[in-house]
């Protein structure tokens, strides 16, 4: 008897096992979303009497990291973090360029020509992706960049 509760307490662990991994890779994709109007705050807790630690420009992407209330708990391309009242912000999705420069090309491959380029922390509007590319827009400048090179 003590060898057969040992095989179920085994096969018992290994189906939770299962389970565990098969949920865990249906992780729920991180949420994203911009600001709606220039000169909005950041603040260091959800309430308008918290300190204002950044103002954000339009379309600014941040993504949520939790909820409080009409308050939102976000992290920018940084990782600094604050909260934004949530009728501030939209489901537009706009990037922010990461790196020092970037290359922005007339279509989604490197072997397209270059149209030009954008410095960092330039906001674009993300139009479309195909592979590892994304389509953006801006108004001095639209055309294709590379996922690298920008965040989210």
């Amino acid at each position: 008897m003590g060898k057969d509760r040992l095989m179920n307490s085994v096969r018992i662990g290994a189906v939770a096992m299962a389970m565990l991994c098969a949920t865990a890779g249906l992780g729920l994709a991180a949420e994203y979303v911009s600001v709606i109007k220039d000169d909005v705050n950041l603040r260091s807790g959800p309430d308008t009497k918290y300190e204002v630690l950044y103002q954000l420009p339009s379309g600014y992407p941040l993504k949520v990291l939790s909820r409080q209330g009409k308050w939102i708990k976000v992290a920018d391309f940084e990782n600094d973090r604050g909260w934004i009242y949530g009728s501030l912000v939209s489901k537009t999705p706009y990037v922010i360029v990461k790196v020092r420069e970037g290359n922005v090309r007339s279509g989604p491959g490197r072997n397209y020509s270059k149209v030009g380029s954008v410095a960092r922390e330039v906001i674009l509007k993300k139009v479309a992706t195909k592979g590892d590319w994304i389509k953006i827009s801006h108004p001095r400048i639209s055309g294709w960049i590379h996922k690298s090179l920008v965040w989210p």
